[in-house]
């Protein structure tokens, strides 16, 4: 099941499509009751009679399981359902913000709770997909312990928890299989479209409904937010198995702080042109660049003197074939930095030198 208010959009780079991983609301009636699962030491390859290691891998498995599924909770809008984190003991609930959509109230269930409890929304920022809502009269809290996301290593055990196609507090286990991605996340009903910079791949098994939950290790550490799955053409667009994307707990402790403390994101840390654009296509309708729409009057762009018609078709020396490929460089690069910015204009080619802003806050 795909959630079907959807769409597929390329990745950053190559023909990579990513799916959102909020759930419909028809997978509600699987909600009643709490099933917990994992795969059983799938991390461990052992031959006959397991040994040590293998028992002390299923420990593993248990103890995080039992220190974290608390502080996962499954949160249903009026159209669709997916997951949450709890952020602090005042009821702030992390989670991303295609799962809250346009909404402003929710209702929130706790793995140890049967009831469901209110709660409202604190805030919202669609570019990197985070959102905080807080729950009202909810049971005793369990805030997730975040980690430092910038020490995952590529190997390392981990296990996704959430309620995938509204199966309430199910785990899966995989690894981390590359850190440092950027993705694109489609454009739906209930997202405008993000480029996500500096994610983590995940083989740990995520569908809709496990999005805005959490990606553990074995030392029970939040080290991710579990958000896009990649989709395959050739499975009509299907997931693809074992291909899953989480944003970094840094950068969520940093934005839910931010939405915690003020209701919105004062510094998003991301840079930034100050314009608008569409992705630009040829006669065959093969993309060419970012073609620029608007500019925003004394911003970075403006300043250098881009305008209206420009053809992006680089920026700091890296191809931009379109909109998104446009985006995926500017993840990359830092506010403040001077990058020379290649457009075409009229029938000539010009690079013009742009100090880059920072992108506004929510």
């Amino acid at each position: 099941m795909t959630r079907p208010r959807s769409t597929t959009a390329r990745a950053s780079r190559g023909a990579l499509a990513v799916l959102c991983l909020a759930a419909p609301l028809v997978a509600a009636g699987c909600t009643g009751g709490s099933s917990s699962s994992s795969s059983g030491g799938g991390g461990a390859a052992v031959v006959g009679t397991p040994g040590a290691a293998a028992t002390s891998l299923q420990d593993a498995y248990e103890a995080v399981i039992r220190q974290d599924l608390p502080s996962v909770v499954q949160i249903t809008t009026d159209v669709g359902l997916g997951s949450g984190v709890v952020f602090d003991k005042t009821g702030d609930v992390v989670t991303n913000a295609h799962v809250v959509g346009s909404a402003k109230t929710f209702q929130v269930r706790f793995s140890n709770a049967s009831a469901t409890y209110p709660a409202t929304l604190v805030g919202s920022y669609p570019p990197d997909d985070l959102a905080v809502i807080r729950v009202q009269h909810a049971p005793a809290l369990t805030p997730a312990t975040f980690g430092d996301s910038s020490k995952v290593v590529v190997g390392a055990i981990v296990l996704a928890m959430g309620n995938p196609l509204g199966l309430s507090s199910s785990v899966t286990n995989g690894i981390v299989s590359a850190v440092g991605r950027t993705v694109a996340e489609p454009v739906s009903t209930d997202s405008p479209g993000a480029t996500l910079p500096n994610v983590i791949q995940t083989s740990a098994s995520i569908n809709p409904g496990n999005s805005g939950g959490a990606l553990v290790d074995l030392t029970g550490a939040v080290i991710g937010i579990p958000t896009l799955a990649a989709t395959d053409p050739q499975l009509g667009g299907g997931a693809a198995p074992g291909i899953g994307f989480a944003i970094p707990a840094n950068l969520v402790k940093d934005i839910a702080g931010q939405l915690v403390l003020n209701g919105r994101v004062t510094d998003s840390h991301r840079a930034a042109l100050g314009l608008t654009v569409t992705t630009v296509t040829d006669t065959s309708g093969q993309p060419t660049g970012a073609g620029v729409v608007s500019v925003t009057p004394g911003g970075p762009a403006a300043s250098a003197g881009l305008q209206p018609g420009d053809v992006i078709t680089s920026i700091a020396g890296q191809q931009v074939t379109d909109a998104t490929s446009l985006s995926a460089v500017l993840a990359g690069l830092q506010v403040g930095q001077a990058v020379p910015v290649t457009v075409e204009r009229g029938n000539g080619q010009r690079t013009i030198t742009v100090t880059l802003g920072q992108l506004p806050g929510s």
